[in-house]
C-alpha cells in the first residue's frame, strides 16, 4: 500500500510540473482591427532588443526574416484586401519580411506554419515593396494597424530603430452596396440607414431611391430628413426645405429629436435661402 501511494504521490508531481507554465523569451500577442467591415487579426511574438544590434546583424539584410521570434507570425483576414494596391484574398497567411537598408520586401505565405527553413516562396499568395522608416529605439517588436477609415488602414510593425508600413485598401463601399442589393426591403429603419451610408459616399441616386423606400414604408422625422438632406445634396433645395420642416414636425413626438433638431433647423435656414426668387406675375393693364 506504502509504494502505491508513493507511485500516485511522484506521478502526481510529474503531472504538475507537466502543466507549469513557464515564460517564454519572447512574448505572445495578437491586435485586431475592424477597417470598415473587415477584420483584420494578427498573432505574433514579441523578441525585446535586449542591448544587440538588431537589423544587419541578428536580422541580416537581403535575406528572409519570419518577422518575429517563435512559431510564425499569422494574419486574418476576414475578406479581400489590397496591400500597397495589390489584391491579396481573404484567408490566413503567415508574414515574412526581407529586410534591406531603404525598402523592404512584405511576403504573405499561404504557409502558416512555416519557418525561415522551411518557407518556400513557391508558397507566397503576395510580395510587396514596404517603405521602412528610422525611429526612436523600439525595445519590444510591434505590430499595429493606424490611420483607420471606413476603407484604409497602415498596417505597421516596429523594432530597434525601424518601422516599416504598408497600406491596407478594402472596397467597404462596394460590399455594402452589395449586402444592401440582397437584403430585404421590408424594414424602413434599415433602409434609412444604408441611404445615409450612400448619401455620405456620394451616391445620391441609390441614397434617394432607398430613402422613397423607407419614408414609403412609415415616415419619420430620421428618414425624412435624410431624403432632405439627399435632394439639398442634389441641388433640389424647392423639394428639400419642405421636408426638412416636415421632419421638424414629426421629431416634436420623439423623445430622441434633441440631437438632430439643432441640425434640421439649420439645415431649414441655409436651404432657404438657396430657394430660386419667384418674380411676381404682372397684372395686364
Amino acid at each position: 500500500m506504502k509504494k502505491f501511494l508513493l507511485a500516485l504521490l511522484v506521478s502526481g508531481s510529474f503531472a504538475a510540473s507537466a502543466q507549469l507554465r513557464l515564460p517564454q523569451p519572447s512574448s505572445a500577442a495578437s491586435v485586431s482591427q475592424t477597417v470598415g467591415t473587415t477584420d483584420i487579426a494578427i498573432k505574433y511574438s514579441r523578441p525585446n532588443v535586449r542591448g544587440r544590434e538588431i537589423f544587419g546583424a541578428l536580422v541580416p539584410y537581403d535575406k528572409v526574416w519570419r518577422t518575429g521570434a517563435n512559431a510564425a507570425t499569422q494574419i486574418t483576414l476576414s475578406n479581400d484586401v489590397t496591400v500597397n494596391g495589390q489584391k491579396l484574398a481573404a484567408g490566413t497567411y503567415s508574414i515574412f519580411s526581407i529586410p534591406s537598408q531603404s525598402e523592404w520586401t512584405l511576403i504573405f505565405n499561404k504557409d502558416i506554419t512555416a519557418s525561415e527553413q522551411s518557407y518556400s516562396q513557391e508558397k507566397d499568395a503576395l510580395r510587396v515593396k514596404a517603405a521602412a522608416s528610422g525611429i526612436a529605439k523600439v525595445e519590444s517588436f510591434s505590430f499595429d494597424l493606424s490611420d483607420i477609415t471606413d476603407s484604409t488602414a497602415n498596417l505597421n510593425f516596429s523594432w530597434a530603430d525601424k518601422k516599416v508600413s504598408a497600406k491596407i485598401g478594402v472596397e467597404t463601399t462596394k460590399m455594402i452596396e452589395t449586402a444592401i442589393a440582397k437584403a430585404t426591403t421590408d424594414n424602413a429603419n434599415t433602409m434609412n440607414n444604408a441611404a445615409n451610408f450612400l448619401l455620405g459616399k456620394g451616391k445620391l441616386e441609390q441614397a434617394l431611391k432607398l430613402a422613397n423606400s423607407s419614408v414609403g414604408a412609415v415616415e419619420t422625422f430620421r428618414n425624412v430628413w435624410t431624403k432632405a438632406q439627399i435632394l439639398a445634396k442634389m441641388n433640389n433645395f424647392v423639394e428639400a426645405v419642405p421636408l426638412a420642416q416636415k421632419a421638424l414636425e414629426l421629431g416634436k413626438s420623439d423623445a430622441n429629436f434633441g440631437f438632430f433638431k439643432d441640425a434640421i433647423e439649420k439645415g431649414v435656414a441655409e436651404w432657404t435661402a438657396k430657394l430660386p426668387v419667384m418674380n411676381p406675375i404682372k397684372k395686364k393693364k
